[in-house]
């Protein structure tokens, strides 16, 4: 392995923002893990860890080494009647990593089907759809850190999994490089069809269809009818976290937009959708300059041309101060800035 220097990263994320980084390296070992990270600190360079991408806002220059995991492989670490514990690098594209899976009769990761990324940012924000998250099937983990280089386990407790969160997010961002994945997925396949939409649908389809593929095949095409595809029209996918409010606000909106789209949660909060309120804001299909929101989907902040990471900055901010004034409700980013 070699570092690449001056390595152009404007291929590498899926809002195709212009990128240049000081080093990037793609290590396959965890040897090859230790010696960027000794070059990394002999060049006085600060580590930044990057997947496929898909998740981030990227500065014009990063003035860091970037990681990126490349390590591959999945096995089935043991099996019983009922479950399959499945282990499966970091390096590898999650929606191929699904596939696998449903091919090999290991089911409970249908509704996560399309999700852009490799495998290791999937614990990074708990990646969830149609009512299923990572955190519901996620045994445990390895992280190397990024100060002395040395990996860790974490337990699904420890990862912290929140609502597109976890520890590496939020509390330890910054501290740790995701290497390795081992979920608890199940032998016997339990449709989970708690969305309306994904009930009705699946409902719909031809008996023989009604199996694990089935539903991968029907989530993966109301992904591509509803979310523009990045290789086409460059997006990070959901640029927003649906907002979670208490019972009294909830309440109070309900009464002043009786259309108000939200879902009860444990606990007695509510979350809103936020694709809903930043189209009642006025910008749902809107575009200014090179970045728009999408015609079809609120929710997905689009590059229309040569958007740079300032202009999302600024255009993120009009859409989350619109919103606030409209609803009194605050939208929190859901990529990554790295800067």
């Amino acid at each position: 392995m070699r570092l690449l220097e001056h390595a152009d990263l404007s291929a590498g994320n899926t809002l195709a923002l212009p990128c240049v980084a000081r080093y990037l390296a793609r290590p396959e070992s965890l040897e090859e893990v230790a010696a960027a990270l000794a070059s990394a600190r002999t060049e006085q360079c600060p580590v930044r860890v990057l997947g496929e991408g898909s998740n981030v806002v990227l500065a014009a220059y990063l003035d860091a080494l970037v990681l990126q995991p490349a390590n591959r492989g999945i096995r089935c670490l043991e099996q019983t009647d009922d479950t399959v514990l499945v282990e499966v690098a970091a390096g590898e594209n999650w929606d191929a990593f699904v596939g696998h899976c449903v091919d090999k009769g290991w089911y409970g990761l249908e509704n996560l089907s399309l999700i852009p990324g490799s495998v290791g940012a999937s614990p990074f924000q708990n990646i969830g759809a149609y009512g299923v998250e990572l955190a519901d099937v996620l045994e445990d983990l390895d992280a190397v850190s990024l100060q002395d280089g040395v990996a860790h386990t974490f337990s699904r407790a420890q990862c912290g999994f929140a609502y597109r969160d976890s520890v590496f997010k939020s509390s330890q961002a910054g501290r740790w490089l995701i290497w390795r994945v081992r979920l608890r997925l199940s032998r016997h396949f339990r449709p989970q069809l708690g969305y309306g939409e994904l009930q009705q649908q699946f409902a719909a389809l031809p008996a023989a269809q009604q199996d694990a593929d089935g539903l991968r095949q029907l989530v993966i095409r109301i992904r591509q009818d509803k979310l523009p595809d990045p290789a086409e029209l460059p997006n990070a996918g959901s640029f927003f976290k649906n907002p979670v409010i208490p019972a009294a606000q909830h309440q109070a909106l309900k009464a002043r937009f009786p259309g108000l789209v939200s879902y009860a949660q444990p606990g007695g909060d509510w979350k809103l959708a936020a694709g809903w309120l930043i189209e009642q804001a006025g910008f749902k299909g809107l575009r200014d300059g090179a970045l728009g929101m999408h015609a079809r989907q609120a929710l997905v902040l689009v590059n229309h041309g040569d958007a740079s990471a300032e202009q999302v900055r600024r255009f993120a901010g009009r859409v989350r101060q619109a919103v606030s004034d409209k609803f009194g409700v605050t939208l929190e980013q859901e990529p990554v800035l790295f800067d």
